[in-house]
């Protein structure tokens, strides 16, 4: 486990480096001068080059770069162009709006998908196992900004049971917080919770046919019984590969959710940092959701091989 482990951690490093590289000097070339955008068309060539000084970025892009990984490994990610304050603290605000909320998404899916999955796959062919393919391709082909605002229409304009937008902060206690979270958590998590459903149905379909659950029902126990004992841990794998993509994808993923719901998150953070062309922002809150995406996948590894000890076997 300990081999598996270490090679695995060299592959989350490398793949570190790669991002960082990639990250910053994709961003960098991208047209339009920061200390421009920031003086306005009429700023006169030695004030932008003050700025330009001031800001750093009058030094070799390469320079920069090793400044900048240096910085983040010591847990320092720059200033902001634009508002010339720290950006681990702008981070550190967001993140506890976008965090939760991803979590939030992904624990909803989890208890959609999971029984909607092991429902369809006991009831292979029948009736109840159509009726939650036909919800999932559903789920699936709808995207998930239309069902934010179907969401905003029901149960805030309508119903008014929650609010349209905004996030309350946490200091307005914890059922407050996640009261506001609600509805941009659950518009995240049904198109996810009919993915991982479908994967659920098809792995569980698939370790049916193995040898250990015909001996399991030759013992006795009923299709349910052998599919919930042994099935389910088997069908594991592919399961937890979705939910790992999935968990990324929401916390990455969600700046359009974030804006229709007006969420003072890092998606939303990353739109205003673009406009206004506060390089230094995009790129550090970039580099920490890779970082967060390559984790997730990394913890997902571990739990293939705690599941499936073959996998430790191999290596």
């Amino acid at each position: 486990m300990l081999r598996y482990t270490l090679k695995r951690a060299l592959s989350l490093g490398l793949s570190l480096i790669v991002a960082s590289l990639v990250i910053f000097f994709v961003i960098e070339v991208v047209p339009g001068d920061p200390a421009s955008f920031m003086l306005g068309l009429n700023a006169q060539p030695d004030t932008i080059a003050a700025l330009r000084a001031e800001l750093g970025l009058d030094v070799p892009k390469f320079e920069r770069y090793l400044t900048w990984v240096g910085g983040m490994l010591q847990g320092d990610f720059g200033l902001s162009y634009t508002y010339r304050t720290p950006v681990t603290e702008m981070i550190g605000d967001r993140i506890w709006v976008s965090l939760p909320l991803a979590l939030y998404a992904l624990t909803l899916s989890t208890l959609i998908a999971f029984p909607a999955g092991i429902y369809a796959a006991a009831r292979r062919g029948k009736a109840g196992d159509m009726a939650v393919m036909g919800a999932t391709q559903f789920g699936i082909a709808v995207p998930n900004f239309w069902f934010a605002m179907m969401l905003v229409l029901i149960f805030a304009i309508n119903l008014r049971w929650f609010s349209a937008g905004g996030f309350v902060g946490w200091d307005k206690g914890f059922g407050a917080a996640m009261h506001s979270l609600t509805l941009p958590a659950i518009a995240l998590a049904l198109p996810q919770s009919a993915i991982l459903a479908r994967v659920m149905r098809s792995a569980l379909l698939d370790v049916l046919g193995e040898d250990f659950m015909r001996t399991a029902r030759a013992k006795g126990l009923s299709r349910r019984q052998a599919l919930l004992r042994h099935g389910l841990r088997n069908a594991m794998i592919p399961v937890l590969t979705i939910i790992g993509m999935q968990f990324s994808f929401l916390l990455a993923g969600a700046i359009i959710i974030e804006q229709v719901f007006f969420l003072p998150g890092l998606g939303r953070l990353i739109f205003q940092s673009i406009s206004a062309r506060d390089l230094i922002v995009v790129e550090s809150v970039v580099m920490l959701l890779v970082f967060l995406v390559i984790l997730v996948t990394f913890l997902v590894d571990l739990a293939y091989a705690a599941i499936d000890p073959r996998l430790r076997a191999r290596t």
